[in-house]
């Protein structure tokens, strides 16, 4: 969040991030630039050169996109506080990448889900958010209802990756058993770990379009 969302920021004002293989990165923005995560590296890219550095401080990151840690900045009330600059990072190259494409896996579906769902009305562009980088968008159905779809690396309610239909009112229509989080209701990835590759996808774009089917009524 501290590199590549205040790089972007610092350019265009927007802070949004996307999935990317081997992590997450920016958009393209300014003039053709774009910073991105693959595994532990950091990749910068502007003006056709590229610039590629090992993630071992967040400071040699910050300095290396030229980005100011000691600036205000601020992604919404979740937030995190920027880290000792000077402090090693513990990236796990293989986790970094597993939840690269656990992130791309939930932006194919939910674009898959929200182009052939009759009942959507609007969609907002899914992205990263950096405060605890959700990958997510807003959905508006016909009949006026909102619902966030997401792909989560995890948090504190559910631990590791899910992805989850999110209402924004509290009505839980039709099936009591469909809605089992605080929230809407989850899909973990731990549950489509043992399933062959064409089962995983069809029980995902089950879930996320029985979710909208179930909001429209």
């Amino acid at each position: 969040m501290h590199v590549l969302a205040r790089r972007r920021h610092a350019v265009t004002g927007r802070f949004g991030l996307r999935p990317a293989p081997g992590g997450f990165a920016t958009p393209m923005f300014g003039a053709g630039e774009v910073v991105r995560v693959s595994g532990g590296v950091l990749v910068h890219e502007q003006g056709g050169d590229a610039r590629i550095d090992l993630l071992i401080t967040l400071g040699r990151a910050a300095d290396m996109v030229g980005v100011d840690l000691a600036a205000p900045f601020s992604t919404g009330a979740e937030s995190p506080a920027v880290a000792d600059p000077d402090a090693p990072l513990a990236i796990d190259a293989g986790e970094a990448r597993i939840l690269g494409a656990w992130w791309a896996q939930g932006a194919a579906a939910i674009d898959e889900v929200v182009g052939t769902t009759p009942t959507v009305a609007a969609v907002t562009t899914a992205q990263l958010w950096p405060e605890h980088f959700d990958l997510a968008t807003t959905v508006t159905l016909a009949g006026g209802a909102q619902v966030n779809l997401g792909a989560s690396p995890g948090d504190r309610v559910e631990p590791r990756p899910y992805l989850y239909v999110g209402p924004w009112d509290a009505d839980r229509p039709g099936d009591a058993g469909y809605w089992n989080a605080p929230f809407g209701a989850v899909l973990r990835r731990a549950d489509l770990a043992d399933l062959p590759i064409h089962e995983a996808r069809a029980r995902v774009l089950d879930f996320l379009r029985r979710g909208l089917d179930l909001l429209a009524g």
